[in-house]
């Protein structure tokens, strides 16, 4: 009876606060923070600790709660309102069953969050999130997140830990295939169109999800370009590098922020109150909550910084952590911390308010199964529009690195052609890893997009060639590249020879990049190259198509292979798209998110670099040994950020810049000097030529894109303030500093147009 009488007084405090607000049609943030203040003040202590317990869905929740593996004390705990979220619990059926434990068994009926890794695609896979910052487009990153978002919500999802925002420079780390590259600005870009995809306009409408903005802070820069390594970076990088996508995606009203492994300045950042409550709840006033990384809050005993579970606990929750995912520090612990004064009650119960507060804005408490809908889930899958969507996302990731003799695109009246390479028949590596509910094998591969282009009267052969890799390979397991044999040279050769064109597949398999494989060789593996230089010797009409998750060390591809597509892991639709640059259909947008090295050793690479007092320039390339170089490889990029062709051709003129009060008025006429209709990206990057802290010797601070018709002109204007020409100082104060500055535009960060140019602030 007790229980019962609970849920009404629950359910009145629901109708009586929760009137919507005209403007949106749905509860406003007054609204909100009154009925949680009214639930909380029914929660006991133990109630308020179950809301900051994350666990992961060991079991089946359709079928009876298994005696092993600790699943039936969870679902104990879950009955008890001992449970806030839960991770990994899949599909509108078993999300309904583990919701009705919670919300029928435990005294306040208090409603789970479910998340879930929903990265780049839940059933329908786009292209992997580095391939989507190739697209410089933020209408493609966000029309994939809402189609992400409207599959998992189906699907019974509440919650995505994405989009993951971490700048990163070193392609040697794995998990830069779920990040947005080496810059900044594009990383703030794309934060933002991530999270307002995932979100929509308002988070009360079911076919959208929370995102969660990760990992806070600096996760990208791991030592090595080694995966969960520490991380020993300044101020001034943290600031004006590792900061700005994350400002991006509060202001864009992120749900949740998830913490970093790794450590800066010596604290983990689960533990850190700088981050934490100095930056993002102070400086940010940051209204979500944040949530632990698998396990983080306990390995900060492994860092060496806590000395147990318990003292972890202490320092996660007085640091700001609001939410436990596994490490079952909180469940356990905070009770006791409470009693003895070691952690103020004040804040566990500003933990328990963000959590809460995001229940409400998901319409939980009004309806625990508003997305539990079987049908719903049946309909969305997969759905006809959803592939279409990836597709065009897909699109508008290639990146066109060479088209010498304009090789590109194929006509479709081509009499042969022969596809090359494993990675161009697979159906299962174009998924990317990563990969949520994807169905295993089955990706449009590039030989059936190819195919499906051509009409009957093009004959179009296959031969595996080269084998990339054998055996296990999935998220769990460590994959073995092997070095191959020669076995498929002689029939790859044979086809080569006997057709009109080649298309060769070349780069990695999916499971060599993402969390955990970080690797010291970004070269590609096996025998492709071999084949390919022999595949030369008997055809020159070579496209080769890259499918990989991170920059390539190629510099032999580029140097003899006459046209080269990077295609990355583009998803479900990867063939079809493909196809499309190819064949014409579409002509290719995409620039690099990140620099590609003509060697691994040059990582971590990026543009905007330093000038130190020896620099990279030509000045000092006299023979002289004593300048910032290496001896047995060049210094700057194989292919610079920014960097992709078109089958258009773009001419830059007409630049000038503007002065006025605290910015400058930018104009540059942009001309297609081709027969073919184009897009193409305006990028302006800046210097500040003298600094009290010195500053890069470019980077990029707006671009445009522009649709041009063959022969036009359009001229284009970007205005910029001091916030372009500034940056962040000592304890995070901004500065925009009177003087000379270098202002750049172009269509790429190294082939630019420059001009000086003394501004005021």
């Amino acid at each position: 009876m007790i229980r019962y009488l609970s849920l009404a007084i629950i359910m009145a405090i629901i109708s009586v606060s929760c009137q919507p607000s005209v403007e949106t049609n749905t509860p406003s943030d007054q609204t909100i923070s009154d009925k949680v203040d009214s639930l909380m003040s029914l929660m006991t202590l133990t109630e308020k600790i179950g809301q900051t317990n994350m666990y992961n869905g060991t079991w089946e929740f359709t079928g009876p709660v298994p005696a092993d593996n600790g699943s039936q004390e969870k679902a104990e705990q879950i009955k008890n309102g001992m449970v806030g979220a839960m991770i990994n619990v899949l599909s509108a059926k078993a999300t309904r069953e583990a919701q009705k434990m919670a919300v029928e068994n435990s005294r306040l009926g208090i409603p789970l969050l479910f998340g879930y890794d929903v990265i780049h695609g839940y059933k329908t896979m786009l292209p992997v999130p580095l391939a989507q910052a190739a697209s410089w487009n933020e209408s493609a990153a966000r029309q994939g997140a809402e189609i992400a978002a409207r599959e998992a919500a189906s699907a019974g999802q509440h919650w995505t830990f994405s989009p993951m925002i971490d700048v990163s420079r070193d392609g040697r780390w794995g998990r830069i295939m779920e990040s947005a590259g080496e810059d900044p600005y594009l990383s703030s870009v794309m934060a933002r169109a991530w999270v307002q995809g995932y979100q929509g306009e308002s988070l009360a409408d079911p076919a959208t999800i929370a995102a969660c903005a990760k990992h806070f802070a600096a996760y990208g820069f791991a030592e090595a370009g080694r995966d969960y390594n520490t991380v020993d970076i300044s101020d001034q990088t943290l600031f004006n590098v590792v900061f700005p996508p994350f400002k991006a995606a509060a202001d864009a009203g992120v749900a949740t922020f998830m913490n970093a492994f790794n450590e800066i300045n010596g604290v983990p950042a689960t533990g850190s109150t700088f981050l934490q409550r100095d930056i993002l709840k102070g400086a940010w006033d940051f209204q979500g909550f944040m949530v632990s990384d698998w396990g983080s809050i306990g390995e900060m005993v492994t860092h060496g910084f806590a000395r147990d579970n318990k003292h972890a606990a202490e320092l996660a929750m007085n640091a700001g952590s609001d939410m436990d995912m596994e490490s079952r520090a909180f469940e356990r612990e905070l009770e006791a911390l409470i009693t003895e004064g070691k952690v103020d009650v004040v804040a566990l119960d500003d933990a328990v308010r963000r959590i809460l507060k995001l229940k409400y804005e998901l319409g939980l408490f009004e309806d625990p199964y508003r997305y539990c809908d079987e049908e719903r889930e049946k309909n969305t899958l997969l759905a006809r529009e959803n592939l279409k969507g990836a597709r065009e996302v897909a699109q508008k990731t290639m990146v066109l690195l060479k088209n010498e003799g304009n090789v590109l695109p194929l006509s479709k009246e081509v009499k042969s052609i022969a596809v090359i390479g494993q990675l161009a028949a697979s159906k299962d590596i174009p998924l990317g890893n990563w990969r949520g509910q994807a169905v295993s094998n089955s990706a449009v591969s590039l030989l059936e997009g190819v195919q499906s282009a051509l009409s009957t009267q093009s004959k179009v052969s296959f031969a595996e060639g080269y084998v990339l890799s054998k055996g296990t390979r999935d998220f769990i397991h460590e994959l073995d590249i092997q070095p191959g044999n020669e076995d498929g040279f002689p029939e790859a050769i044979r086809l080569a020879k006997s057709s009109e064109v080649v298309i060769m597949a070349l780069g990695e398999d999916c499971y060599q990049t993402g969390e955990g494989r970080s690797q010291a060789d970004i070269g590609l593996k096996g025998n492709q190259q071999q084949l390919l230089m022999e595949i030369l010797k008997v055809n020159k009409n070579v496209v080769v198509v890259l499918m990989n998750g991170r920059p390539l060390a190629i510099p032999e591809v580029m140097d003899q292979a006459p046209a080269i597509i990077e295609a990355w892991f583009a998803g479900s639709e990867a063939g079809n798209a493909i196809a499309d640059v190819i064949f014409g259909d579409y002509n290719p947008s995409g620039k690099l998110p990140v620099s590609f090295p003509y060697h691994v050793g040059q990582e971590p690479l990026h543009y905007d670099r330093k000038n130190t007092g020896r620099p990279v320039t030509n000045e000092f390339d006299n023979g002289l040994v004593f300048w910032s170089h290496y001896t047995d490889a060049p210094t700057e990029a194989l292919l610079p950020f920014g960097f992709g062709l078109s089958y258009s051709s773009f001419e830059y003129s007409y630049f000038s810049i503007t002065p006025k009060e605290k910015g400058a008025t930018i104009t540059v006429e942009v001309t297609n000097s081709s027969n073919v209709a184009g897009t193409e990206t305006v990028q302006v990057y800046v210097r500040d030529m003298v600094a009290t802290v010195t500053q890069p010797i470019r980077r990029l601070v707006d671009f445009q894109q522009i649709e041009i018709s063959a022969g036009e002109t359009r001229k284009v204007t970007f205005d910029l303030s001091e916030q372009d020409f500034g940056f962040y100082h000592k304890n995070y104060q901004f500065y925009a500093e009177d003087g000379a500055f270098d202002v750049m535009v172009g269509g790429n960060s190294r082939d630019l147009l420059s001009m000086g140019v003394t501004l005021s602030f």
